[in-house]
């Protein structure tokens, strides 16, 4: 005959055994939660008639920032696509030091040439944010990200860069003169430089973003006539 297991070895449920009517009943409790919501108003979001927003946090659609001269964030080190889970990202990085007559797409050595999401492998996780050095990589709250194609579903970085906001050059053009990539991690650049407009000015004479020329003679010729007119003034007193 076998031998019969010790007490010490039996199972013993670490849940009370209940009986009688509480036994029967221990069915019906657990859908206690399904039966308290059924008397509950029902909360049906009408999207898309009526978008609700976003909490503030919400990891959406990504985008590249750029420096508040316009100059990109981006500096092509690939670390967002060595802990992107998914493999969704793909970047290349190219030398600043290659563009021609001391033109910058980024502040520093390297720049992202060609920066891709392909948005039917990504999980929205944000852990390409984390790996982000210079913060040039953040989500934002845009969720509508559908499709009718899978090509139309991987972004170039022309999709994904922050558009240029007022006051901002477009790059390529020169760093703000006397100042390091360092200056520009710390935020300590503030906007174009004169140099710069004038750098873009003389190259791209056409571009959108360069300011208005000022009118009027300039503000020493402004004041060499205010200083002629006093004299003018000065011998007619007399």
């Amino acid at each position: 005959m076998p031998e019969q297991p010790d007490s010490k070895d039996r199972y013993e449920p670490l849940r009370p055994q209940h009986s009688g009517l509480r036994e029967a009943l221990a069915p019906v409790a657990g859908f206690g939660v399904t039966f308290s919501s059924m008397f509950r108003p029902t909360v049906t979001e009408q999207y898309p008639r009526q978008k609700v927003p976003t909490k503030p946090r919400y990891h959406g659609r990504h985008q590249l920032n750029r420096y508040a001269d316009g100059l990109e964030k981006c500096i092509g080190c690939e670390l967002c696509a060595w802990a992107c889970p998914a493999d969704a990202i793909y970047v290349e990085g190219a030398d600043n030091a290659d563009l021609p007559e001391g033109e910058h797409m980024s502040p520093g050595e390297r720049y992202g040439r060609v920066y891709q999401i392909n948005y039917l492998r990504c999980i929205f996780c944000g852990l390409c944010i984390e790996a982000c050095p210079t913060r040039a990589l953040t989500m934002t709250n845009e969720y509508e990200l559908a499709g009718p194609t899978r090509e139309g579903l991987i972004w170039e970085k022309e999709d994904l860069l922050a558009p240029l906001q007022q006051g901002m050059l477009a790059a390529p053009h020169p760093m703000v003169p006397g100042t390091t990539d360092t200056e520009y991690y710390r935020g300590e650049v503030t906007g174009p430089a004169d140099e710069q407009v004038a750098w873009v000015r003389e190259h791209r004479p056409d571009d959108e973003t360069l300011p208005p020329e000022p009118t009027g003679p300039a503000p020493g010729v402004r004041r060499a006539e205010h200083v002629a007119r006093g004299n003018r003034s000065g011998k007619a007193a007399r």
